[in-house]
Order: structure tokens, then sequence, then C-alpha cells
């Protein structure tokens, strides 16, 4: 359980780290590991099965990109100007996630989840009437695929 699961360049892991800063940063390992293997399980699936790019970016570089996907690269958050600014000492722990989850280290704790949002705020639309499939630190994940 040692690979790296799919196609990752230095630049899709500072991302992925990046990505697991803006969204997990005050949470626990657990909650950042959770956050990575939300981020692992899209830039894994093929939706439909048919090779063709998917609506939610491909690979992990494209994955935490694209648009009002993680809302901590969305330029209005307060979180946008932090993540670009972090150092590496700020995303340390971030990496150690991305790392452990990318090279298959730790299981999958969010059963194949694909979504989340933050416990402390109402569900969104595309969760509504969903149940959470895991509820680890401060998020709730669906598996909406």
């Amino acid at each position: 359980m040692s690979r790296i699961a799919l196609p990752c360049s230095f630049g899709d892991l500072d991302i992925m780290a990046r990505t697991v800063y803006g969204e997990a940063r005050g949470e626990i390992d657990a909650g950042k590991i959770a956050v990575a293997w939300c981020i692992r399980n899209r830039a894994e699936l093929d939706l439909g099965n048919d090779g063709k790019p998917d609506w939610w970016g491909e690979g992990i570089g494209g994955v935490c990109l694209k648009p009002y996907q993680f809302s901590c690269w969305l330029p209005n958050d307060p979180m946008f100007p932090k993540i670009k600014a972090a150092k590496a000492r700020q995303l340390a722990e971030c990496l150690e996630s991305c790392f452990a989850v990318l090279g298959g280290e730790v299981p999958d704790p969010t059963g194949g989840a694909t979504h989340y949002h933050a416990s402390s705020i109402a569900a969104p639309p595309w969760a509504a009437g969903k149940t959470p499939v895991a509820i680890i630190g401060a998020h709730r994940f669906f598996r909406l695929i």
C-alpha cells in the first residue's frame, strides 16, 4: 500500500497541500487526512467510465483548482491570500497528510467520499437529503458518485 496512486507532480502536491491547509488547517490530523482523501477520490474517479475529462477537474491539481469545488481557492474567500502566501513551515503538516494519502500509508476514513462540507454550516443544496458517510473533525463527508 505504499505507492503513489496517480500521476502527481511537485506542483500538484503543492496545490493539494495548500488545499488541505485552506480547508482543514485547524483540524486534527484525521481531518486533514480526510480532506486529502476526498481530493484523491475525485482525482481517481473517471465519471461515466469514458476516459473523458470530468466536470470537477482531472488529476490532483485540476481537482483542487476547479472553480467552486474548494472554496479556499475562490479569490473572495478569506483563506485565498493565506494559501497563496503560506510557506513550507505552515504547510508541513498538510504535506505529511498528502504524502500519507497519496502513498497509501493511511486507509480512507471517508468511505470513498467525493464531497464534504463544514459541520458548522447549514447543509448546502447538494447535500440536502443526503446522509454523510463519515463525520471527521469539523466536516461531514459524502459519497455522491
